[in-house]
């Protein structure tokens, strides 16, 4: 667990973010992070929520068409 402090930064808060844990979300300064509620709190998240939620239906595809796929892949 990493421990983030709220901050001013001009006229606003914010948190700074240590670089293992920018590492691990793969961002970089002017990349953008997306902020998504979930039942066990606030997700952040370097990947856009649609595309999120287009590959959660693929993987659905994927699994539930397995043996489809596999004779197409040959």
């Amino acid at each position: 667990m990493i421990d983030l402090k709220v901050t001013q930064i001009g006229n606003s808060l914010g948190v700074i973010l240590p670089k293992e844990l920018l590492s691990k979300l793969g961002v970089a300064k002017g990349d953008t992070l997306h902020a998504i509620e979930t039942p066990d709190g606030i997700r952040l998240t370097h990947a856009e929520p649609d595309f999120e939620a287009q590959m959660k239906v693929a993987r659905e595809v994927m699994r539930e068409r397995r043996a489809v796929l596999r004779e197409l892949a040959k």
